[in-house]
């Protein structure tokens, strides 16, 4: 994989995480992919149930925003990092997250492993 080929790939995963679109979210990932959400939990195997995990529990439009970059790309190997931001309807945050992703890529581009690290952002004292 190719920096550029990855941070394509980001703002594909950004773009699916806010429009919920199944084909999207597919698009993203291989028929055998696995997907860790956390490192102490199972994680999610295979493209459909990524797809219908999703779509499970869905943020209302507009409430999210996200931008993740490539930290380092070796082969089919990524680290990224970026940010997420969850919003509540009137556009103030509600929560937000400094995110660490490992991802590793088949030969078509589509992710077949994520492991995902996020770290809540402290709140703000009196907010």
């Amino acid at each position: 994989m190719e920096e550029q080929a990855v941070a394509a790939w980001l703002d594909g995963y950004s773009q699916a995480w806010g429009t919920y679109d199944p084909e999207q979210i597919g698009a993203l990932f291989s028929a055998d992919a696995v997907y860790w959400y956390d490192p102490f939990t199972e994680p999610l195997r295979g493209r459909e149930a990524i797809v219908a995990d999703w779509l499970r529990d869905r943020d209302e439009p507009g409430t999210y925003e996200g931008a993740y970059r490539p930290v380092l790309v070796a082969g089919d190997q990524a680290v990224a990092r970026g940010y997420s931001r969850y919003l509540n309807t009137n556009g103030t945050v509600r929560d937000e997250y400094d995110n660490l992703f490992l991802l590793r890529f088949d030969a078509d581009g589509r992710c077949a492993e994520f492991r995902e690290w996020y770290m809540p952002k402290p709140k703000q004292e009196g907010g």
